[in-house]
């Protein structure tokens, strides 16, 4: 291990978990759960829903997507920060451990890290971007909720996603255009013909 953070001695995480465990009911510890396993339904259904609509921004969308989860997963090999939920110091603190507690890392949130700056290339779709936004962070208030992540490790996650997020909207139309190039030889139906 390079270096930890040892998130748990960070005041407002704890104040977070406090926060979290007030709020705390069996409905709501259901639909937290149901709402962290979405991430995999409501990402391709994006990736569709941007192909049907012939956004060339699909092909940044999912190299964001990828890049971020990458970047996120590399920072955690070199923190090893455990996940909150494997911390006996906060079992007081936690009040669940709905879904079963991970042993990967803690820090950042995958979860942050990929979705907060997707946000972007949904600028063009009002209504999609609202309700994307109001998931996003229903998602990143779960994290923090079941336990399985600090405050810190979700502004983190969130933070770096912004960064990423932003450098590749930058050169979208560069990338856009070389993905759809690769994409009209290989799977022409999936090419975007504007």
């Amino acid at each position: 291990m390079l270096f930890t953070i040892e998130a748990y001695k960070i005041g407002i995480n704890i104040w977070a978990f406090e926060a979290a465990k007030a709020l705390a009911n069996p409905y709501l510890n259901v639909v937290m759960a149901y709402l962290a396993k979405s991430f995999f339904i409501v990402l391709p259904v994006l990736v569709i829903y941007l192909l049907l609509k012939k956004d060339m921004n699909v092909y940044s969308f999912v190299v964001a997507g990828i890049l971020l989860y990458v970047i996120s997963d590399g920072i955690k090999i070199i923190t090893k920060e455990p996940r909150p939920c494997n911390v006996p110091y906060l079992t007081d603190v936690l009040h669940i451990n709905y879904i079963s507690c991970q042993s990967s890392f803690s820090f950042p949130s995958n979860h942050a890290g990929v979705l907060t700056g997707l946000t972007i290339f949904l600028k063009n779709y009002k209504y999609v971007r609202v309700l994307y936004v109001v998931w996003l962070v229903l998602i990143l208030f779960g994290r923090i909720y079941l336990g399985l992540h600090y405050l810190t490790d979700v502004i983190a996650g969130a933070a770096l996603s912004i960064v990423v997020a932003y450098i590749i909207y930058r050169y979208r139309v560069y990338i856009n255009k070389a993905l759809n190039a690769v994409v009209k030889k290989i799977l022409p139906p999936l090419a975007v013909q504007k």
